[in-house]
């Protein structure tokens, strides 16, 4: 066995065993299809559970499921390198905003997460919390019109500004009318609960705040740009905002 397929058989364990203590019933042949390999594969991987001394239950019979049992907790936390990012990133948020509640323990998960990484890669988080911004509470107008983005718009989102990459958006206007843009992903802010992106606009060839809640379509578009100045957008927003 290769060492890259080691390791993508070590994290598909991993993750087989945090879906057999959650969910109460699971067969072979669904976890076969969600992790995109054959039913003996996921027997074998189960085989080894057992022999790690995992307690894993099993019906008999055609369809029968199995599970973890009850009693047997998940051992450590194994986070992959983009998830530790989004859980650091995530504290990051929930300190800016200087809420009293659950943040006792916060400081310490942010040292250990930060020490797992090697002094590049901690760089990179540093600069990628610096470009998530804080402002005032949306207003309750904005409020009213809110609703949560789809999740592909998230991700396809979510990559492009970790990435430094354009993105190809259709964008529904104050009018209510689409539009086509081409945007580079500087910053995000947070106007809770509203996700902006301050982004240079190709259209307009100028700083644009778009809402996140309306986009209506993201592509990455597979060019890269330069990251710009945070006062570059100051004058995005007059409605009394401001940017920490």
């Amino acid at each position: 066995m290769t060492r890259t397929n080691a390791i993508g058989r070590l994290r598909r364990i991993e993750l087989l065993a945090v879906q057999l203590k959650q969910e109460s019933h699971c067969t072979i042949k669904d976890l076969a299809a969600q992790h995109q390999v054959s039913a003996r594969t996921i027997q074998r991987d189960l085989d080894l559970m057992r022999e790690q001394g995992m307690q894993i239950d099993a019906d008999r019979g055609r369809g029968g499921g199995v599970r973890l049992d009850g009693n047997w907790g998940v051992g450590r936390l194994n986070l992959g390198y983009a998830e530790a990012i989004d859980l650091l990133i995530s504290i990051a948020v929930a300190e800016q905003m200087d809420s009293p509640m659950f943040l006792a323990n916060l400081a310490s998960v942010r040292r250990q997460l930060v020490a797992s990484f090697s002094k590049d890669k901690r760089q990179r988080v540093e600069s990628l919390k610096s470009r998530i911004l804080i402002g005032v509470t949306a207003s309750t107008y904005v409020q009213a019109g809110f609703v949560s983005p789809p999740e592909r718009i998230v991700r396809a989102l979510h990559q492009a500004f970790v990435d430094l990459e354009m993105l190809d958006i259709t964008y529904q206007r104050e009018d209510g009318q689409p539009s086509q843009r081409r945007i580079e992903p500087h910053f995000l802010l947070l106007k809770y609960p509203v996700w902006y992106v301050l982004a240079h606009d190709h259209l307009r060839d100028e700083p644009r705040s778009f809402r996140c809640d309306r986009i209506l379509s993201a592509a990455r578009a597979g060019t890269r740009f330069r990251l710009a100045a945070k006062d570059d957008f100051q004058n995005c927003f007059q409605d009394g905002g401001h940017l920490k």
